[in-house]
């Protein structure tokens, strides 16, 4: 009888050929698996590039380390071409819509004053281009509802810092600015005791650095840019004049602003820039400042806080010439339709160049007791008053403004008296934050935006 054929070959043979496609099997999984992870990485880092280059990367300004990071990110981002999206909005809103118009870069233009000023330029047909860095000296917030108006009327503001170079350098190389009204700064007297480094870095450092771009640039623009009424310090002559001493600075904000107009005055010497300084008084009005007097009693008022009023050594009222803010816009434009031509050329000076420095206050000087007594008659709420000596700490006890300067040159004339400017501020104030209304009504008296500033 035949034996039974050997199938132990044929068994292992199988058993082989099945662990080498196991094995294969394996193999393509794996290798498909590490294809699909690289495609899908190669696709994520093509989608940031894209977001990179469109879109500019937000600066917060909440500490020094993130600032300067921002900054240096910013600046890797914007040394290249920049993003085409990104340059489009800021030629769009850099664009003046009527004939011989001005193309303004406005830096500050979420502040209080740059946000009324951007909109008045913008009605009238010229090309606004905002920048600001929205720190949280101040709610950020309200800054942000800013911003929000002014790109309802096509104006974008690019985020970000006077000391961020490249930035700076970015714009002026998209837009041939034909002016620049510069009113970003680290405002606030007391403010400077608590971060006395913040307004070295804004109000000295950032408008070098402005400065510098502007001095560069071809063709040089024009430049209107905002001092203080503090720079007058303890100065005694009244009203204030240009004329009078400006070397007794009573905070380091004061000294900072004087140092601008001396800053000023050696960039327009050496490289021909035109420049107008802007020395404000105390303006006030819708969409303001919350560190200032008339914004923060307002609130305590209301909600039923004791306000402190200050008053002078001697037992006297401390007074304000209280300047409501469509007077201020107006002097601001007047400034810039009468700017010369700055008269540089590659950094090199060519000839004598406009400087000018003028007063921007209302005439009135009004004692902050009044100013309490409006405001409690507007909110039919009494206020609780706390009178005190006025502190050391920056403040002044007195202003008053001579602007027969301003006049003569540009038709300066402010026009709203302190009941009336703060009438249109509480209105404002309680429909902003919602407050239910007890502000006297008057038929006649529309609520107030930005928009409305001519």
């Amino acid at each position: 009888m035949a034996s039974p054929p050997d199938t132990s070959k044929t068994i292992k043979l199988e058993r082989y050929n099945s662990y080498l496609r196991r094995v294969n099997s394996t193999k393509l999984l794996n290798a498909s698996s590490k294809l699909l992870f690289r495609a899908t990485l190669l696709v994520a880092l093509v989608l940031v590039f894209f977001f990179t280059l469109n879109y500019p990367p937000f600066s917060n300004n909440n500490s020094h380390h993130l600032h300067i990071t921002g900054n240096f990110l910013s600046s890797a981002f914007y040394s290249g071409t920049g993003g085409a999206a990104w340059e489009k909005k800021i030629r769009h809103s850099s664009t003046p819509r009527r004939p011989n118009g001005m193309s303004i870069l406005v830096t500050g233009a979420a502040g209080f004053v740059g946000s009324h000023c951007s909109l008045a330029l913008k009605k009238r047909g010229d090309g606004v281009l905002g920048l600001d860095n929205f720190n949280s000296y101040y709610d950020p917030s309200l800054k942000r509802a800013r911003q929000a108006l002014l790109s309802k009327r096509q104006i974008f503001i690019v985020e970000g810092d006077l000391n961020d170079t490249p930035l700076l350098s970015k714009l002026f190389d998209v837009v041939p600015f034909t002016h620049i009204l510069h009113l970003a700064a680290q405002a606030g007297v007391r403010y400077a005791m608590q971060n006395p480094q913040s307004y070295v870095a804004s109000n000295i450092a950032g408008f070098v650095n402005l400065l510098e771009i502007a001095k560069a640039a071809n063709p040089q623009p024009s430049i209107v840019w905002a001092s203080s009424s503090s720079v007058y310090g303890l100065n005694t002559e009244n009203p204030f004049s240009e004329l009078h001493r400006t070397d007794q600075p009573a905070s380091l904000y004061a000294a900072t602003k004087k140092a601008g107009e001396e800053i000023a005055h050696t960039y327009n010497h050496i490289y021909g820039l035109a420049l107008t300084g802007l020395r404000f008084f105390t303006v006030y009005g819708p969409w303001g400042r919350p560190d200032m007097a008339y914004f923060f009693f307002t609130k305590d008022i209301l909600q039923g806080k004791t306000i402190d009023i200050y008053q002078t050594q001697g037992g006297k009222e401390v007074a304000r010439d209280f300047t409501y803010i469509d007077d201020i816009v107006k002097g601001c434009l007047g400034a810039l339709d009468t700017s010369e031509k700055s008269t540089g050329s590659g950094g090199k000076k060519r000839g004598p160049a406009q400087l000018r420095v003028y007063n921007l206050g209302n005439k009135s000087p009004v004692p902050v007791g009044k100013l309490v007594s409006i405001l409690e008659g507007l909110l039919n709420t009494k206020a609780k008053k706390h009178v005190i000596k006025m502190p050391s700490n920056g403040d002044v006890p007195y202003t008053h403004a001579n602007v027969s300067l301003a006049f003569k040159d540009f038709g300066y004339k402010p026009t709203t008296d302190l009941p009336t400017g703060l009438r249109k501020f509480a209105k404002w104030y309680v429909s902003y934050y919602g407050i239910q209304s007890r502000v006297k009504k008057e038929n006649h008296i529309k609520s107030e935006h930005p928009e409305d500033s001519d």
